[in-house]
């Protein structure tokens, strides 16, 4: 009989290890690295991949299914994985991806500055994002405005009745996910940076924001940027719990910067962010292997990373286009029930568009391929902020006086007219 006690105890022991093992492991290894093989990273793909073949009404509907549906941290999980019924493969992992567009239309819908909800800027490099950036931090009429502070790139955007912040971006918190962080880099970090800044755990509401802009333009924008001798060398390009490797991304140039390089140069670099960087800034990457394309042929990964940004950018609480400055800033302030104090004024001559314009065709057509997704990614956002603004504007019994007189708040004081084109080609600066 004693073997056998001794036979239980050692099954019984194991079995205790075992669970604990799991449990444990559960607990402290990050979702985005423990939950999925790289195999199954791989295989998620096609669950977005109908959303390049969907139509606009239909891909709204599906991320319209999300309405009321979000989990605990404010993710709209409904909309993004219906159609992953459709296919036998696993459901993509949604990270803290924020409230949805569709969840904001509720009539009785407030962004809660007084709660816990939480407005993310997805700042793109070269889409009007650095001066749409600091309206938000001045601009805003707000029971407590920001507090800007002369010679500093930091203001405190913090709620009326404590300091916690309502506003994630480069003014308000600093680059704490990284310079330009993405949407793969911000929806795993956001969340553990607030807590450690604010030094509690709390459940929050995220809603995401960004700008898009033509994509030739912004491209050209960004090589004459580039060729000032700006840089972004301080990226993470962090994806599934890593930096990209430099084998990965390797440079484009030897020294502190790429100061004078011609057109043709900066467009034959193969590892150059600058092309589809809308796309690729906007779409989960841990899709696509991160930034290790050996992973899946260059079409897949193509068709996969377009997908997944036309899906988050459908599902992101806000978007605005550069070229159509007053419906966005309108789009803004009916979504969030906010209002600027200024006018975003409409000028459609840029440095960067007439530079577009002097391209050789030879240039122009190659330019054209490389951001090919972007173009595509441009089209689908143009027609869905359309959309949103024919919506609203239906909803709006006093829609005429408040398109007509947007940002007249007269009795904010210090107030200067924005001017978002003349401010897109950015003084030189490597954190742009």
């Amino acid at each position: 009989m004693e073997p056998r006690s001794k036979i239980r105890t050692i099954i019984v022991f194991c079995l205790f290890l075992a669970i604990a093992g799991i449990i444990g492991f559960g607990y402290f290894c990050q979702d985005q690295v423990c939950a999925l093989s790289k195999r199954a990273v791989i295989l998620q793909s096609s669950d977005i991949l109908a959303y390049n073949e969907l139509p606009l009404h239909q891909a709204n509907s599906i991320n319209g299914n999300a309405n009321g549906n979000s989990n605990g941290n404010g993710n709209s999980v409904g909309g993004i994985t219906a159609m992953a019924s459709k296919s036998s493969a696993p459901q993509n992992i949604i990270a803290n991806a924020g409230l949805s567009y569709e969840d904001v239309l509720n009539d009785d819908f407030q962004f809660d500055m007084d709660g816990h909800d939480v407005m993310v800027f997805l700042h793109i490099q070269k889409t009007g994002g650095t001066s749409f950036g600091r309206h938000l931090v001045r601009d805003l009429d707000l029971k407590r405005p920001c507090e800007c502070q002369r010679q500093r790139k930091r203001c405190y955007c913090f709620r009326p009745h404590r300091n916690e912040n309502w506003l994630f971006s480069r003014y308000s918190t600093g680059w704490k996910c990284g310079l330009h962080a993405d949407w793969t880099e911000l929806t795993s970090c956001v969340d553990v940076e607030l807590d450690k800044n604010e030094g509690e755990t709390a459940k929050r509401r995220y809603f995401y924001i960004s700008l898009l802009r033509q994509p030739i333009a912004r491209y050209m924008s960004e090589y004459r940027h580039v060729r000032r001798g700006a840089t972004w060398k301080g990226s993470r390009h962090w994806c599934l719990g890593r930096q990209a490797t430099a084998a990965e991304l390797p440079a484009c140039y030897k020294g502190k910067d790429w100061l004078d390089v011609d057109l043709d140069q900066f467009a034959g670099c193969e590892s150059n962010l600058a092309a589809n960087r809308q796309t690729r800034m906007l779409a989960d990457l841990a899709l696509v292997g991160c930034y290790n394309k050996s992973s899946m042929p260059a079409h897949e990964r193509d068709r996969v990373m377009l997908a997944s940004a036309k899906r988050n950018l459908a599902a992101m609480a806000y978007f605005g286009l550069t070229e159509y400055q007053k419906m966005s800033q309108y789009i803004f302030e009916e979504t969030f029930n906010l209002r600027f104090a200024i006018p975003f004024e409409q000028h459609n001559t840029t440095i960067s568009a007439t530079a577009v314009q002097n391209l050789r065709p030879d240039q122009k057509r190659r330019i054209e391929k490389l951001n090919s997704l972007d173009i595509e990614l441009y089209a689908f956002a143009k027609t869905l902020l359309f959309q949103r603004f024919e919506h609203l504007k239906a909803k709006d019994t006093n829609f005429e006086q408040r398109y007509a007189n947007l940002g007249n708040i007269y009795f904010k004081q210090g107030v200067t007219e924005f001017n978002w084109d003349s401010n897109v080609e950015d003084g030189l600066s490597t954190d742009h």
